[in-house]
């Protein structure tokens, strides 16, 4: 059992590791399909309003980084460093995921087009992201724990998620009008993306990662925040606490599903609702994770979470460069031009299995490769710390 002031001297969580790793596991697994065409539902995010297993993935890392924030900086105040120090710290970490971000969002860093040769592609390059976008919820949530009050944190939430749905609802849109939030440009989240960062988006006129759907995303994070404190707290036992998520969890799950009569769950502006429902599950499975693997000492099945958690940035990164070159490689084999993406799934998956079920195994494949990476840093004590 890890009791509260082992956590404050520095032993790690095994089960926020867990977390952590089946997180980053997951996010791996959706995000390279052998084809966009042939996934199976489960493994999809939701065409708009709506949810599915997919769309809790990125809820719960940044529930995850939340969590993550109060335990290291309570064992960095534990050694007497100040909050000044300990937010310059964080504005640099969240600086380099942030630009990690953007070398994923220009990586090969040069396009082809055939009648202007090789160019820079930076004219266009997205500027949102997933990792830009955990950067500032990480650098926004550390500031409000570091200089806020438990009190103001949860005001705070309840504040920007209240807030974002009146803006979403009231606020009209040029030439739409107000409340037009069931197509993804027409939207005032949509607006404001394209009026600020003009052509540096997903799509033309819309990004799942832009600037006002993050202010709901910072709320998830505040949620992680929310139940580190619970974690951390000297006056009640591990029982306590396991109840606490899961009475909580439920509650913002409930509370969750009634906004969204109103206001849909929707990963894509990040809704209100979404933020709430997800937040509150996130909550539960880790206190299911906290009771069987740090409470319970069941570790039997965990190590290979375990191995993706301690260097989930890392890996997700790698998972992404390397993701890319699998389809910019090219080679012939008897006659035929592949690349290695399509060899393994067309010739060598797609010989004997569906094309939906080939693209899983393609999918899965990645997954094993990426755990034998994370395992061998694991056995090696390899951490990179972003």
């Amino acid at each position: 059992m890890v009791s509260t002031n082992e956590v404050a001297a520095g032993k790690r969580l095994k089960s926020l590791d867990f977390f952590r790793g089946a997180t980053v596991a997951a996010m791996i697994l959706v995000n390279n399909p052998g084809s966009w065409s042939h996934i199976y539902g489960p493994l999809e995010h939701a065409a708009w309003h709506g949810w599915t297993p997919t769309d809790l993935i990125f809820p719960f890392f940044l529930f995850i980084v939340g969590v993550s924030i109060v335990l290291a900086f309570t064992k960095a105040r534990a050694k007497g460093a100040e909050n000044h120090d300990l937010m310059k710290k964080t504005l640099i970490r969240a600086a380099k995921i942030f630009g990690l971000g953007l070398v994923l969002a220009t990586f090969p860093f040069i396009k082809f087009n055939p009648e202007f040769g090789l160019y820079k592609a930076l004219a266009d390059v997205r500027i949102p992201g997933v990792l830009q976008r955990i950067a500032l919820c990480y650098a926004i949530g550390a500031a409000l724990f570091l200089y806020t009050r438990p009190k103001t944190q949860i005001l705070t939430l309840g504040g920007l998620l209240i807030s974002y749905w009146l803006m979403m609802m009231f606020i009209p849109v040029p030439g739409v009008g107000a409340g037009a939030i069931n197509a993804p440009e027409t939207n005032l989240a949509a607006y404001i993306d394209k009026l600020i960062l003009g052509s540096h988006m997903w799509k033309e006129n819309w990004d799942p990662e832009g600037l006002l759907s993050t202010l709901p995303a910072i709320g998830t994070t505040l949620i992680g925040i929310w139940t580190g404190r619970i974690l951390m707290a000297k006056d009640r036992s591990e029982t306590q606490k396991t109840l606490d998520f899961f009475i909580r969890g439920f509650v913002l799950l409930i509370l969750g599903y009634l906004w969204s009569w109103i206001f849909p769950i929707n990963k894509n502006i990040w809704t209100s609702s979404y933020t709430l429902f997800t937040g509150g599950q996130a909550m539960m499975i880790f206190g299911l994770c906290y009771w069987f693997i740090d409470v319970k000492e069941r570790h039997k099945y965990t190590n290979w979470a375990i191995a993706f958690g301690m260097n989930a940035i890392t890996v997700f990164f790698l998972s992404g460069i390397i993701g890319r070159l699998m389809y910019l490689i090219k080679f012939t084999v008897s006659g035929e031009t592949y690349t290695p993406k399509g060899y393994l799934y067309e010739v060598i998956y797609g010989s004997f299995a569906s094309p939906i079920n080939a693209s899983l195994l393609y999918a899965i494949t990645w997954i094993l490769g990426f755990y034998l990476l994370a395992r061998w840093m694991q056995k090696k004590g390899i951490i990179i710390k972003v």
